[in-house]
């Protein structure tokens, strides 16, 4: 929507109602006031109104209880557990401290552009990674603005989602550190020395995730064929 002053005095808000069925043109509507804070309320509540937008029922919710509530209605009873635990982590312990008190109506794209740089800079909460860097990778980031815009989508309860003028961050590859042939000798006499031989050498020649490596079973060996699956 937009607002502009008309030459008899009076504030004039046009909107987007929405389009044409047939021509696919957009309806556009206007709102009339006698001061700009008139009309911006009447443009707001009109717009509220093309969009199905409940905007009473907003203003019941901070941030965090947005949030908590789309993770229990919506989002938990419909995925898998793993990405369950995920998003909760994510809701609980890297969005909420931070920008949870915020009203839901008063969240802005720049609230979040800020909580990505914070998280990308000091979001680990007790360790650094690998890399010793203590903020969270850009993939977890990026999950989290994904999440993020889902979430702010359910309901339909604020006029704009503020994720869309996020800049989410970019992947960023890092090159993965290998062992050195020179030390491959090395690994394996340390890992013989603590009867787990099979495993790590399994690790070496294989490339399987530790994961996989421990849920292994007798079972899963073919020793006719020298096969593992």
């Amino acid at each position: 929507g937009n607002i502009r002053k008309r030459k008899d005095g009076r504030w004039e808000g046009r909107y987007t109602a929405g389009y044409h069925p047939e021509t696919g043109k957009r309806i556009i509507k206007n709102v009339l006031g006698k001061t700009q804070a008139e009309c911006k309320a009447k443009l707001s509540a009109a717009m509220a109104a093309a969009r199905g937008i409940d905007v009473s029922r907003a203003d019941e919710y901070t941030v965090a209880t947005w949030l908590r509530s789309w993770y229990e209605i919506y989002a938990k009873p419909n995925i898998r557990i793993s990405t369950a635990n995920r998003y909760q982590l994510m809701v609980e312990q890297y969005t909420i401290p931070r920008i949870g008190n915020i009203k839901l109506t008063k969240l802005t794209s720049r609230d979040l552009q800020k909580l990505y740089k914070d998280l990308m800079e000091n979001g680990r909460i007790d360790r650094k990674s690998g890399h010793g860097n203590p903020g969270l990778s850009s993939t977890t980031v990026r999950s989290l603005h994904l999440m993020l815009h889902s979430a702010l989508e359910r309901e339909r309860l604020i006029l704009r989602n503020p994720t869309e003028d996020c800049i989410a961050p970019k992947v960023q590859k890092i090159e993965m550190q290998i062992l050195p042939p020179e030390h491959i000798k090395d690994y394996l006499e340390a890992a013989d020395r603590r009867g787990l031989l099979p495993m790590f050498y399994l690790e070496l020649v294989t490339g399987l995730r530790k994961g996989e490596i421990t849920a292994l079973l007798w079972s899963d060996l073919d020793t006719q064929n020298k096969t593992i699956s």
